[in-house]
């Protein structure tokens, strides 16, 4: 049984290859979900014929090894990929004062979203009526299955357990960059982010001074992203086979007994997340941008995010559509396209949080319906938003941060984790499409400030 499922994954590999050869990626990566999607479903439906389940479960061990490899490595270039190009956005800019604005704008527009993002969150668990007491208390093997998933979220609440957001604050701020570049604390990736900030602000100083010394900076730093970016892409062409591998584990591990259960926060959560996509086109509307035209020019890459669950890995993609569909400029593009992976993610840090601590307030006593609360919610979770990992689980990090911030318990955290993929490739379409968003959004901003400025000097 095991011989014939793993060989069955290997024909589904192959035909990936095979009739995909002229297929954009992102196209091969949604081919690779539905196939994934599909085997896993075979599995659990032959699962429960009475075929043996203990080779049933070896087989999608091995098949898992495949798609771990690949969180793996995703996981691998986050960091340089992000050290990189914020460095590279930070110098082209050759400014202090360009940079701050850019950096400003970016960082409040993602904010800002993330902000309203969470009220849509807390909108969507009022029209839906939603509440923890139906899944806290639900039939889940007699408690079995929630202490199962109380141990993998444990760890990570333990770590951010007894820190005040002073402390988070101060978190957020690196001490040994070499720990961060190894990712050994949870808020490594905004400790990168910040460095490769100084770094660059470094570099631009040094250049001024010294012009000599520019030209070797510059391409320095273009050799360095080149390599980088090579090293991105060649993980990225992996991504068909890992979606496939996660997606057959996802497919015939899921129980279907919770998707039903917890339907009504399945629902909840897309007519949320779709609410927040209509914010980012009313905001694309201020600026005079058609939306048939800007989804046209970004369905790639929202496509791309959706299958891969990985904000971080589409930066290149993100990029890319910036800068030669939409016409922002390559530092902006850098800048929105790298912090929209660590800071401000409407999807994982805003709408997911925010439902959470509204559906749990009540079951400690809380009413989440005061101006008190909701204002305290919203603080937190801006706050909290900032450095989000750009990969799958981002979303229980922002959870685990928001809820006992709040004085709520995690244990829902635990128990939402069954259907967590199903909402998670929605969540992280929606973060990118925030970060391409304020892309644009600051490209033209930027562009009447200069004309603005311009004019005044003319006059003058």
């Amino acid at each position: 049984m095991v011989v014939i499922g793993l060989l069955v994954f290997a024909l589904l590999i192959a035909a990936i290859v095979r009739y995909t050869v002229e297929w954009s990626l992102p196209r091969k990566t949604l081919f690779g979900l539905v196939l994934g999607i599909a085997f896993g479903a075979v599995l659990q439906t032959v699962g429960g014929f009475g075929v043996d389940s203990t080779a049933i479960a070896t087989m999608i061990d091995w098949i898992n090894v495949v798609g771990t490899s690949y969180v793996k490595l995703l996981k691998m270039i986050v960091v340089p990929l992000v050290l990189v190009m914020i460095l590279a956005a930070v110098f082209k800019t050759r400014a202090f004062a360009a940079m701050g604005r850019i950096g400003g704008m970016v960082i409040g527009l993602l904010v800002a979203t993330t902000v309203v993002s969470a009220l849509i969150g807390v909108g969507a668990v009022a029209l839906f009526d939603l509440s923890a007491e139906g899944i806290v208390t639900g039939d889940l093997d007699a408690g079995s299955r929630e202490a199962a998933r109380l141990e993998v979220v444990e760890p990570r609440a333990d770590v951010i357990d007894d820190l005040s957001f002073p402390d988070l604050l101060v978190r957020f701020v690196p001490d040994n960059i070499f720990e961060d570049l190894a990712g050994l604390r949870p808020t490594s990736v905004i400790a990168v982010v910040l460095f490769a900030a100084l770094l660059g602000l470094a570099c631009i100083r040094v250049a001024n001074r010294d012009e000599g010394r520019a030209a070797a900076i510059e391409q320095f730093i273009d050799t360095a992203q080149s390599i980088v970016l090579e090293l991105t892409q060649w993980v990225l062409r992996l991504t068909p086979y890992g979606v496939l591998a996660l997606m057959v584990k996802v497919s015939a591990s899921a129980s279907w007994a919770d998707v039903i259960r917890l339907g009504g926060f399945i629902v909840a959560s897309y007519v949320a997340i779709a609410a927040m996509f209509l914010v980012h086109f009313a905001m694309l509307m201020l600026v005079r941008l058609p939306i048939a035209a800007y989804l046209r020019d970004t369905w790639s890459v929202l496509t791309f995010a959706f299958a891969s669950r990985s904000s971080a890995a589409t930066i290149p993609m993100n990029v890319d559509a910036q800068v030669n569909r939409l016409g922002v400029p390559e530092p902006i593009a850098n800048v929105a396209a790298s912090f929209g992976a660590t800071i401000g993610q409407n999807g994982c840090a805003g709408v997911y949080p925010a439902m959470l601590a509204v559906m749990v307030a009540p079951s400690v006593g809380i009413d989440p319906w005061t101006v008190e609360f909701l204002a305290t919610l919203v603080a937190v979770v801006a706050i909290s938003s900032f450095g989000v990992a750009g990969v799958g689980g981002g979303a229980t990090f922002a959870a685990l941060l928001v809820l006992p911030a709040l004085g709520l318990p995690v244990v829902i955290v635990a128990l939402l984790i069954s259907i967590e993929p199903l909402i998670d490739m929605a969540r992280t379409a929606l973060n990118v499409n925030g970060a391409m968003t304020t892309g644009v959004l600051t490209a033209r901003w930027v562009e009447v400030e200069n004309s603005v400025e311009t004019v005044e000097v003319g006059t003058q």
